[in-house]
């Protein structure tokens, strides 16, 4: 697969990606019981964390070994797309989280 630099469609589909991840996190939540302001702070702190990792802004390692995530995204059989550098869907979570919710 070829290593595209493309900014506008790297911003695109992470903002689309920590959207699902989001929804994802709210749908099990409310399956537990989860409702009102402690869901949408749940949800919110949840994906913040999933976000930092994914965006390598929290330190993995494992017995010695570190770990550094590099996201990219596949946009048709033979390319990925990336933006030169780490991601940043973490920035992302609380405007979301508010829409998501209907803020």
């Amino acid at each position: 697969m070829e290593l595209k630099i493309d900014d506008v469609k790297f911003d695109e589909h992470q903002k689309i990606f920590i959207r699902e991840i989001i929804e994802q996190i709210r749908l099990k939540l409310v399956e537990a019981g989860i409702t009102g302001e402690k869901l949408q702070d749940l949800t919110g702190n949840i994906a913040f964390s999933v976000a930092s990792t994914i965006d390598d802004t929290a330190r993995i390692e494992y017995e010695g070994m570190e770990v550094n995530p590099y996201l990219t995204f596949v946009t048709d059989d033979t390319q990925l797309i990336h933006c030169n550098e780490k991601s940043y869907t973490h920035e992302y979570v609380a405007s979301l989280v508010d829409e998501v919710f209907g803020n």
